[in-house]
């Protein structure tokens, strides 16, 4: 796709930002050879020393945009910490880029259940065997643990770890990005004071 195939005008005209991000992820669904879902979770701990790392967006909705992990993670304890983050999509071959921020609530039972059952099966013993973020004192040390988890549910299904589920980011800013020729790049940012009020928009100098 090349970069005048979306006007400065297809910015203008939506009003609803999850609207343009499901056109958006649809497009990068088309063109990224990997991963088009994938996108960079930014937190801080405790001292406000930030962190971010790649997860995979697995749902979105007008709700918010809901990831799964170990909530012993790093990331784990710094977002049920902080109940912010910031998430950042890059897709490099359409050259456009999404930010969000905004407050972070954890998913129901019944989505985590839902979601850890669609896993395959070695996903479902990983997220058991490994003490995720924590010190590992050699590979073998984890090939045990799967090898013993899996023993464990050799017979009968793989129940979820109660340690692991899923976040919902709820934003309150999410900004669109298109890269356009000079640098002289589209920006447009919806912004709303919290996640139960309506949006505003407006256009940002490159």
């Amino acid at each position: 796709m090349s970069e005048n195939q979306l006007t400065s005008g297809d910015f203008s005209e939506n009003d609803d930002p999850f609207g343009l991000f499901a056109a958006w992820l649809e497009d990068a669904t088309k063109s990224e050879p990997n991963d088009p879902n994938a996108v960079a979770v930014a937190s801080v701990d405790e001292t406000g020393m930030p962190n971010v790392r790649m997860v995979l967006l697995k749902e979105f909705d007008q709700r918010g945009f809901v990831f799964y992990t170990n909530f012993e993670s790093q990331k784990g304890r710094e977002i049920l910490g902080q109940r912010k983050a910031a998430m950042c999509f890059h897709w490099k071959t359409l050259r456009r880029q999404v930010r969000l921020r905004g407050e972070v609530e954890v998913v129901s039972d019944e989505e985590a259940d839902a979601y850890y059952r669609s896993r395959p099966l070695g996903s479902r013993i990983g997220a058991w065997a490994s003490r995720q973020s924590r010190p590992l004192e050699s590979r073998f040390a984890l090939e045990k643990a799967v090898a013993e988890y899996t023993a464990r549910f050799a017979l009968g299904d793989v129940p979820r770890p109660p340690h692991w589920s899923g976040f919902r980011l709820r934003p309150v800013s999410i900004e669109f990005w298109h890269d356009r020729k000079f640098r002289l790049h589209d920006r447009i940012v919806f912004s709303r004071a919290t996640p139960e009020e309506g949006w505003s928009k407006e256009r940002l100098y490159p």
